[in-house]
């Protein structure tokens, strides 16, 4: 179970902005669907799945330009989703 749901709720909305803004689209609206599903049936699965899919591209766009995603929010994101 998700025991970081604080730091999610608050996450959430910054991750997915961030992927728009890094032409990840399409990751950013499958997240943003599995965490509404998510508040609604309490089942993590999807948003640790895309969470971590998101992680995974921060990731590669960070090697590419340091800059591109703000390094505490790659962090924050790795703690909520632990």
């Amino acid at each position: 179970m998700i025991t970081n749901l604080k730091k999610l709720e608050k996450l959430i909305p910054e991750v997915i902005g961030k992927l728009e803004k890094i032409k990840e689209t399409e990751l950013a609206a499958e997240l943003s669907w599995c965490w509404v599903s998510f508040q609604n049936d309490q089942n993590p699965v999807g948003v640790i799945e895309k969470g971590n899919a998101a992680l995974a591209k921060f990731s590669a766009a960070r090697e590419k330009n340091s800059k591109a995603v703000a390094k505490k929010l790659v962090e924050d994101l790795e703690k909520a989703l632990a």
